[in-house]
């Protein structure tokens, strides 16, 4: 790959751009919008703190109507979809508009973070959902909100694991075309198994062995379900989602013939540059980190906690650490379907995270490659079944998985983020951890056997994985 670095001239403009404002009283988030042309290459550490703190206006900024919040007459799906009439009230819990930032719902302990009960959404399957206003769980899954810190990080670990699994897919149909034989494969990447495929040499793949990922063994690491394959694509939904602000690239002409897709009297009101000043400062969020007590108790338990976290088998699923081989985030990314820029549709342009400050206190590993402590697998799991059905709590299907099936939490964080649970509401570890069925119900079973201290001292293990603020 070229490596570019941001002349001083386009770093200048980019400053220039990202800081024009209007008057601070003025009722309005987006003074002017970032201009995509000034970004391409390798931005200097300069030119990325610009455009970050740019992104962090963005989400913090409680846009109005003078932005464009609002859509009255488009639906929160992902698929631009019309309403048939626009609705009666501009704020509404089912399906938003639910909030003015996203910063009203990532906020716990600091903005980027989770939120609580209080801060749940409502999503329909989300895709070509119909016109429709509804809490009823038939018609609406009702979520928690996960935190994004280090969420630059999960994103480029599930680019390399695709790209792992893919190269995998590859060599069997390779090997079974030129040996005439179908190739069974076992999809393994960064310690993680996806289940197996069969490649035959008429170039057909069975696909049947594939567990805990999409058929096109593309890694979609964000949201409950994993459904969302990008920070580009998840801000892009949830801009529109949320706040009725629609991005160009998806809502644009482009795709819609309109420039004002929703109607409400506001045209192009999130360019490509607002996108990616929001995707490079959700990039960049420092991850959490595993606090050392004070107290010399819980200092002591916490250590003892980590070898009952592994004894249990809590660590088979939540893996303390996947190792990552660059920090370089290439945006727009490689993997993303259309109504989301992609790489090639824009310059290269690449945020390389270890020009933050946080980088250097990463561990490595002897290849040097980045360990990052996420405590997950990016792989979904099936976490309910008849007897202990508690996280098995949606009715809607979401895209294609199974309603029983979430992803891993990473439980990277967790002591900063109760209540727990898909619908935020179990109050305690404890309770969560009581809460697996299904594929985590073996280590809920040996949890609930392990004597009380054990358990105690899990759980002070746990309370030390937390977002500094």
């Amino acid at each position: 790959m070229r490596r570019f670095v941001v002349s001083c001239a386009a770093t200048a403009m980019l400053v220039a751009t990202a800081a024009r404002a209007e008057e601070p009283w003025a009722e309005r988030v987006i003074g002017a919008h970032i201009d995509q042309s000034t970004l391409s290459g390798t931005l200097d550490a300069e030119a990325l703190e610009v455009l970050r703190d740019a992104g962090e206006r963005l989400f913090v900024g409680r846009f109005t109507e003078a932005d464009g919040v609002g859509r009255p007459m488009a639906t929160q799906a992902i698929v631009p979809t019309k309403r048939k009439r626009p609705p009666a009230e501009t704020f509404v819990r089912s399906a938003g508009l639910d909030a003015g930032s996203c910063a009203a719902c990532h906020n716990q302990p600091v903005d980027g973070g989770a939120g609580d009960f209080v801060t749940n959404v409502f999503t329909s399957e989300g895709f070509e959902s119909a016109d429709f206003d509804s809490l009823d769980p038939q018609f609406s899954n009702e979520r928690g909100t996960n935190h994004l810190m280090g969420a630059g990080l999960i994103e480029l670990l599930a680019r390399e694991m695709t790209a792992d699994l893919q190269a995998v897919r590859a060599m069997a149909l390779k090997v079974a075309r030129e040996s005439g034989q179908p190739v069974t494969q076992a999809l393994e990447t960064k310690g993680v198994n996806f289940g197996s495929i069969t490649a035959g040499p008429d170039g057909l793949v069975d696909i049947s062995g594939i567990e805990g990922v999409d058929a096109d063994l593309v890694l979609r690491p964000f949201s409950q379900k994993g459904v969302m394959t990008s920070l580009r694509q998840f801000t892009v939904n949830a801009l529109n989602h949320h706040h009725g602000m629609q991005a160009v690239e998806r809502f644009g002409a482009r795709w819609t013939g309109e420039a004002d897709f929703d109607g409400d009297g506001k045209a192009n009101e999130i360019s490509d540059g607002d996108v990616s000043a929001m995707v490079a400062w959700q990039a960049g969020l420092e991850p959490p980190v595993r606090m050392q007590p004070q107290q010399p108790a819980w200092r002591d338990a916490s250590a003892r906690g980590e070898d009952v976290f592994a004894d249990l088998g809590c660590g088979e699923c939540h893996i303390p650490a996947l190792p990552l081989a660059s920090l370089k985030f290439a945006d727009p990314g490689p993997l993303d379907m259309a109504g989301t820029l992609r790489e090639g549709e824009l310059a290269e342009v690449i945020y390389d995270l270890e020009l933050l400050e946080w980088a250097a206190s990463l561990p490595r590993n002897e290849k040097g490659e980045v360990l990052v402590p996420l405590f997950g697998d990016l792989k979904r799991h099936v976490i309910a079944d008849q007897e202990v059905a508690k996280l098995g709590n949606e009715l809607l299907a979401q895209r294609f998985v199974e309603r029983n099936v979430f992803m891993t939490a990473e439980l990277w964080g967790i002591g900063s983020t109760d209540p727990y649970g898909h619908r935020n509401d179990v109050t305690s570890l404890d309770g969560i951890i009581r809460a697996h069925g299904g594929e985590g119900r073996a280590a809920r079973e040996a949890y609930i056997a392990a004597a009380e201290r054990e358990r105690s001292d899990l759980i002070a293990f746990l309370k030390t994985l937390v977002i500094e603020q």
